[in-house]
């Protein structure tokens, strides 16, 4: 991955891939591996280029975990990242024109400036059946690593 992409994780699975808004690259690449049930790429592409007309076909899949694709509009955030036993791991700032893939384990936010978010992720939506709530952790204890701006 790059400076501008980078990879969160714990015990061997991914929790969250970030992609900087700084991030440029010609053509198209994907972050994610085949098997994730989300798929998150981006795509450069000179004017004139053409994506032939398209649609996709009906394939059953199996979705055990939902994944979120978050697109910061505008703002600053800082997202927490928990392992599978609720445990606190590090954090991450997160600021306009960032984006970021939220694969396994918890997270939490807490927005550090007015923010504007734009959420992607599987349906249908379940409600409270969808997500179990616990306590995060307080601003202070927060450890925020990787490239925070």
């Amino acid at each position: 991955m790059s400076a501008h992409v980078e990879c969160i994780e714990h015990g061997g699975e991914t929790l969250g891939i970030v992609i900087r808004a700084e991030f440029r690259k010609d053509g198209i690449e994907f972050f994610t591996p085949d098997h994730f049930s989300q798929q998150l790429a981006y795509m450069h592409r000179p004017a004139g280029h053409v994506i032939e007309a398209h649609e996709h076909n009906p394939v059953p899949r199996e979705v055990l975990h939902t994944r979120e694709v978050l697109f910061i509009r505008r703002g600053r955030l800082r997202v927490d990242f928990y392992g599978q036993n609720r445990d606190y791991l590090e954090s991450r700032i997160l600021e306009t024109g960032d984006v970021i893939l939220l694969a396994t384990g918890g997270h939490g936010f807490e927005m550090l400036e007015d923010t504007e978010i734009i959420e992607v992720k599987q349906g249908p939506y379940t409600g409270q059946e969808d997500k179990t709530r616990f306590a995060g952790i307080d601003a202070c204890r927060a450890c925020i690593k990787g490239g925070a701006r």
